[in-house]
């Protein structure tokens, strides 16, 4: 699909969830419901969102062991950067440029560097690690600390639990795929190269490299010490975004209790599903309807709580990813081009 068409079809995506966000909404009293929210529970919302930041480059140090490993350092600066351009950039690009700005990174700092293909691997791995630990949290709430929520309201509980049954089926399909391509990285390349006989020899050889390089990235899954890290990584991760959530809920008053995070927290994942540049419009929208629907927050407080609370989750990452793609010389243009370089590598 050419980069104009995609574009558009991205910017009417957005547009057309902004004005569903904002329907029959009073402006005015959500300016208000902002203004009066409460600021100590703001400050606790906004330092959770650094904090998850810090884990998830703990968590992805982790899981790029197996290829060598690399520095917290370079793994907060990356993720910072991939964060940033997925704020700005549509079709979560981010997701494409962080593994080629820590290779560019690791090539400065020694010969042999690390894989940009076989990191992108590893942040496949990441959503998979995701997906569960979401799933998991999605399943205490409901089948533990959300039952008079459910008997309330029995036909979106249901939506919701069909949705993780669906996700959770997805997510262990995927594992299984992902632990037999590991098993033998080049033994895979080498089934792979045999597309030279339908395919020129060069064009074959590259495909056969890039195959080994990404299972080789997905070494982890093979090795349970630090698959089972990881693991364990993200349940601090996930239990921090569930309290920025629950914070942002205090803040405007809502009657939301900790464990209700989790439900909004299988929202927000289904919102972001949507590529638009920072998830506009799918995020406000996912965290809208479940505020009302589950928890009977008004109108106008939903959506000036979903406004700060996308503000929040996306504005550390920008600012520290501008000034860390700065430093190694990237503007917003290089960011683009160096996602559609990424993008064009991975395809």
């Amino acid at each position: 699909m050419r980069a104009s068409l995609r574009t558009a079809i991205v910017l009417a995506l957005a547009i057309g969830l902004v004005a569903l966000f904002l329907h029959n909404v009073d402006l005015w009293r959500v300016v208000g419901e902002i203004a009066g929210a409460r600021p100590e529970w703001l400050a606790v919302s906004l330092a959770t969102m650094v904090a998850n930041l810090a884990i998830r480059a703990l968590r992805w140090q982790v899981l790029l062991e197996p290829m060598g490993g690399t520095t917290f350092g370079r793994a907060f600066r990356a993720t910072a950067v991939g964060f940033a351009a997925s704020s700005v950039l549509p079709a979560r690009a981010g997701e494409f440029i962080r593994p080629y700005f820590l290779a560019r990174q690791t090539r400065d700092a020694s010969a042999e560097g690390l894989s940009a293909t076989g990191a992108f691997a590893t942040i496949v791995l990441e959503r998979l690690l995701d997906v569960v630990t979401v799933l998991c949290l999605l399943a205490s709430y409901v089948f533990v600390f959300g039952r008079d929520l459910a008997a309330a309201n029995p036909a979106m509980f249901a939506v919701v639990k069909w949705a993780g049954a669906s996700a959770g089926a997805v997510a262990v399909a995927a594992l299984v795929v992902l632990f037999l391509l590991a098993g033998d990285p080049a033994r895979l390349g080498r089934a792979v190269g045999r597309l030279e006989q339908i395919l020129p020899s060069s064009v074959a050889a590259v495909v056969a490299r890039v195959a080994e390089r990404f299972a080789r990235g997905l070494g982890v899954i093979r090795r349970p010490d630090p698959l089972l890290l990881a693991l364990a990584w993200s349940i601090p991760l996930w239990l921090s975004i569930a309290a920025g959530i629950w914070a942002m809920a205090m803040a405007f008053r809502l009657a939301v209790p900790f464990t209700g995070s989790f439900v909004l927290i299988a929202m927000l994942v289904l919102g972001v599903i949507v590529p638009t540049p920072g998830a506009v419009g799918g995020f406000h929208e996912a965290f809208r309807i479940g505020a009302t629907v589950f928890f009977g927050a008004p109108e106008a407080t939903a959506v000036g709580a979903a406004i700060l609370l996308h503000l929040f989750s996306i504005g550390p990452s920008l600012l520290l990813g501008i000034v860390f793609a700065a430093q190694e010389g990237l503007n917003f243009t290089g960011m683009r081009r160096l996602a559609e370089q990424a993008e064009q590598g991975q395809a």
